[in-house]
């Protein structure tokens, strides 16, 4: 039970604030289960806490897509869900009047740029931010927002047209399969994660038919090429080469069954990526030809033979460094795959050209071992970039449409997700550093959707505090003074910079700034990086030597001496530049990594500012890559690192609470009881009044008296709930009634259930004593009732039994008399119509005839022996021997003639015989019968249809007595 809050106690108890939050909850919630929630925003209060709850049970319910405001939550499913994707679910939400309103999903969002573009409501372009850690599936999400469009985006009138648009379709979907082979590499988190950035647009036409596309990259990690962590692999194109090509390829480009390669780690793992059959083909169709092809694969080869060159420790400085054994074979092959000279090859990779002076003197300087590996990779790195920049070049002339033929784009946005490691340089520094521009980004449209809908509740934005993550841009990449800029001025310095140094030069020019912080204990030279996803240690080892990214001119020289087709395209040779280094001419300053990198973001970003960007944020359940098993220290990691945490702060920095009038009415109108009993003034109404009056569907005029009533109770719970002596306590919460909601913070929301429960336990002490005084009274009612049921029963019962018995009394006293009737009058009719045929039938009768002889002594017969079977059938047991000789002789005393002039004995005569059937025998015969001689005084009273009766029954007992 919720405890009562008065003046003197401030907070209830651990087990009273659990339910009080459970019964909030519930309340806020709208009572609906977690994982229907289709929007974060709907979890009141909005917390980290409920917010991971009900991604969790969406993810436990296979719902995978969950509304966060204007960002979509993806959770990747680690299983395949065929029906999510199908063309028709895309054509579902295609069709549907209002697909916001449908289960949220990546082609809502997709749906709603595509009617954004029709719409041609400035901005007209669109843009959708694809975000997460590798692993979380941005690279399938990408996937999977193009098929849409393809299948959406294709409606064409004359089938012309649908032949151009489904080629077009079919090269930008063939785009996909290439750059994943040749940017895509598994690492530890994921088995297809993509190593560099892309932002691909697809162009729409007036008729809002997409015409064609064009990819932007960002940042490709080239250093994979050459490096590769334990337990991950390089590039998957590698391992497509080595395990599909066909037994004359691999001839041809020297890479036999069982070779091993140093640059090929963990080649006996098999993925779902290594599918070389499958990037040809797109290759192909992108418009690259077999011969074409068999060049690229062939310089790749290269690259993995150049890998197998190693050097050995030179025991005298002033001579190059000797190969070890086994690299010879592998220098002869990586030139003939390359079409490079093996020796101008070897001198290019052991010893470095210096130019000095004004005249340009040249000095030839043998290289370190460490240098001899640094320059074959940076040789490696050289080409497989080129070689990437080169192919996103062939895709963009094979899908990118006439800059005339198209009016608006869609673009899709990939990008690294936030990145923290053990040991962070400069590429986690770049990747990082653009995560805090695209939050920054988000930020500001997040808030701006927060600014539409206070100002169209007629709210002021300034109540709105939050914390921007400009102070950690400015210390990125500020003016004039930052990190980017002391690392560029490092790499112009024409000295040898030290890691320590670095540090000591970054600490001591940007001492002061919020976001800046170093580790004293460490070791290593470092710097942290407070960003908005959490703090980062960046070690300066290295750092600016990757930020130079130094290509000795030498390689690019050698590389131009090539004859390979592929190698001139990525190598053409300038004569203005050989000329310019013969004279000895200055160039313009090269571009540093970090410069690159943050001009192409400014691009980036400006492309972004002129559309209306739209926010899909991937989150991966779990590391291991299992279903069903959601990791909520690991989706939580994630959720900072994306932003969306800092969402929710921003959030509950405003007013996190926000219930419609006509809910907070229903829920809120008992606490004016609280409120002192005085005159109903303009804005008041009485309780009894507002209770008669207020219903669900009350308008809003009628609503906003009865808020204010509400409202007005809050300075006695204020003041109810503040510790005495304690005025900040005392001072009430902010809120601010909108044109249809309330919005509140936590702690009016806390003071609001406080009022509540206290109300709820007076009406439940009410209700409790009514709800008694009426449970008595109804027991005792129910109990004379039963009573009386009782005693009205037993009467009816009584009543009914002897009704039964005087029933069947009656039944049973009319069927006996009836049958006694029907027996006498029977045996009467019977018996005596007998006599009577025999009297009438006299031998003198004129009208008698004679009778044929047998049948006249059957007939005297049967006269003469039925008295004997009557006697004998209905005799008693114990009559036996002489006693039944006596009756037959009695019986037989008939006078002695002719059988035609037998007659019946009349009443002179009946000493010698019986006259009738019910003429007791004469003499001294007695009969002892148990029962009576008639044949029906011992039957039912129905009898059956088939006994024999009268004299046809006499007969048969006759019958019986003669055959024993």
């Amino acid at each position: 039970m919720l405890q009562q809050v008065n003046g003197h106690s401030s907070v209830s108890d651990a087990q009273g604030g659990e339910s009080f939050r459970e019964d909030l909850q519930e309340f806020l919630s709208g009572e609906a289960p977690l994982h229907q929630l289709d929007d974060l925003t709907k979890v009141n209060p909005v917390t980290l806490e409920t917010v991971l709850r009900c991604l969790q049970a969406r993810y436990m319910a296979d719902t995978f897509y969950t509304n966060a405001g204007c960002t979509l939550v993806a959770l990747n499913p680690f299983k395949p869900v065929p029906q999510l994707y199908s063309p028709e679910l895309m054509r579902e939400y295609h069709a549907a009047p209002q697909p916001q309103k449908l289960k949220p999903h990546i082609f809502t969002v997709g749906e709603q740029t595509y009617r954004n573009v029709k719409s041609l409501i400035e901005p007209v372009n669109q843009s959708i931010i694809v975000s997460g850690e590798s692993g979380a599936g941005k690279t399938w999400t990408s996937r999977c927002l193009m098929k849409f469009y393809a299948v959406v985006a294709a409606s064409p009138t004359s089938w012309d047209s649908h032949k151009i648009a489904e080629r077009i379709e079919q090269r930008i979907l063939n785009s996909n399969p290439v750059m994943e082979a040749f940017g895509n590499a598994c690492t530890l988190r994921n088995n297809n994660s993509s190593r560099f950035g892309k932002f691909i647009q697809l162009q729409v036409n007036s008729a809002q038919q997409m015409t064609g596309a064009a990819v932007q990259t960002y940042l490709l990690e080239k250093t994979r090429v050459a490096c590769q962590a334990s337990s991950e692999r390089n590039f998957h194109i590698f391992y497509q080469m080595c395990k599909g090509a066909s037994a004359d390829e691999r001839l041809q480009w020297h890479l036999p069954k069982g070779a091993a390669f140093s640059w090929l780690p963990n080649s006996e793992r098999t993925l779902e990526e290594d599918c070389f059959e499958v990037t040809r083909e797109a290759m192909l169709h992108l418009g690259i030809e077999t011969p074409t092809q068999n060049n690229v694969f062939k310089v790749l080869a290269g690259l993995l033979h150049l890998g197998n060159i190693r050097f050995a420790d030179y025991e005298d400085e002033a001579q190059p460094c000797q190969l070890m054994d086994d690299a010879k074979c592998s220098v002869r092959t990586s030139a003939l795959l390359l079409l490079l000279p093996e020796d101008p090859l070897l001198e290019t990779l052991r010893i470095r050209t210096i130019r000095a002076g004004r005249q340009q003197q040249v000095f030839r300087k043998p290289c370190s071992r460490a240098e001899c590996d640094t320059r074959r990779d940076c040789l490696a790195k050289l080409v497989y970039s080129r070689l990437f920049d080169w192919l996103v070049s062939v895709i963009n002339s094979s899908i990118c449409a006439d800059p005339s033929s198209w009016s608006t784009f869609i673009g899709l946005l990939d990008v690294y997700g936030f990145e923290s490691f053990p040991h962070n340089s400069l590429e986690q520094l770049c990747i990082n550093y653009a995560n805090e521009k695209l939050q920054q980004h988000f930020v500001a449209h997040y808030l701006r959707a927060q600014q539409e809908e206070y100002t169209v509740e007629g709210l002021e934005w300034s109540f709105v505090n939050y914390q921007d993550n400009q102070t950690c841009l400015d210390l990125i990449e500020g003016s004039p003074l930052s990190i980017c800029s002391l690392i560029n001025e490092e790499c112009r310095l024409n000295r040898p910079s030290s890691a320590a140094q670095l540090q000591t030069r970054i600490e001591s020019a940007l001492a002061g700034r919020p976001c800046l912080g170093h580790n004293k204990l460490s070791r290593e030279p470092s710097f942290i990086v407070v960003h908005y996803a959490g703090p980062v240690r960046y070690h300066t080892a290295g750092l600016v030597e990757k930020n130079k990214d130094p290509i000795p001119p030498e390689l690019t020289r050698l590389l131009q001496q090539s004859q390979d087709p592929v190698l001139k395209v990525l190598f053409p040779t300038d004569p203005e530049e050989k000329s310019q280094e013969e004279q000895g001419q200055s160039r313009a300053p090269v571009l540093t990594v970090v410069s690159k990198f943050k001009a192409s973001l400014e691009q980036l970003l400006q492309v972004l500012h002129r559309t209306t960007p739209h926010y899909i944020r991937c989150i991966k359940p779990n590391g291991q890559g299992q279903a069903q098993t959601f990791l909520r220290e690991e989706v939580l990691s994630q959720l900072e690192a994306c932003g969306l945490v800092e969402t929710i702060h921003i959030s509950a920095a405003g007013f996190p609470i926000r219930v419609s009038h006509q809910n907070f009415v229903e829920r809120y109108e008992l606490l004016r009881r609280l409120r002192p009993r005085t005159s109903p003034g303009p804005c008041s109404l009485s309780l009894d009044e507002g209770r008669s009056e207020w219903s669900p569907h009350t308008e809003e005029a009628t609503l906003q008296p009865l808020l204010q009533d509400i409202l007005h109770t809050l300075p006695a719970l204020t003041q109810a709930a503040a510790i005495p002596g304690d005025p900040a306590e005392a001072m009430p919460a902010p809120v601010y009634c909108g044109r249809t909601k309330v919005f509140m913070t936590d702690s009016m929301l806390e003071l609001l259930e406080r009022g509540r429960a206290q109300v709820l336990e007076q009406c439940a002490r009410c209700i409790q004593g009514g709800w008694r005084r009426h449970r008595h009274r109804k027991q005792e009612r129910q109990r004379r009732a039963a009573v009386l049921i009782q005693a009205a029963i037993r009467s009816w019962l009584t009543r009914k039994h002897i009704q039964r018995l005087h029933t069947a009394a009656m039944v049973i006293q009319r069927a006996w008399q009836r049958w006694r009737i029907r027996m006498a009058c029977l045996a009467s009719k019977e018996l005596d119509g007998v006599e009577e045929k025999h009297l009438s039938q006299a031998p003198h009768s004129p009208s008698s005839f004679p009778l044929p002889q047998a049948q006249t002594r059957l007939l005297g017969a049967i006269i003469r022996l039925w008295p004997l079977g009557l006697v004998l059938a209905n005799a008693a047991v114990g009559v036996r021997g002489f006693q039944r000789k006596l009756v037959v002789w009695a019986c037989l005393q008939l006078p002695v003639g002719s059988p035609s002039t037998y007659t019946i004995q009349t009443a002179q005569q009946e000493q010698a015989g019986v006259m009738s059937i019910r003429a007791l025998p004469q003499g001294s015969i007695r009969f002892h019968c148990r029962k009576s001689p008639l044949r029906y005084a011992d039957i039912c009273p129905e009898p059956s249809p088939y006994s024999v009766t009268g004299f046809n029954q006499i007969l048969l007992e006759r019958h019986r007595l003669s055959h024993p």
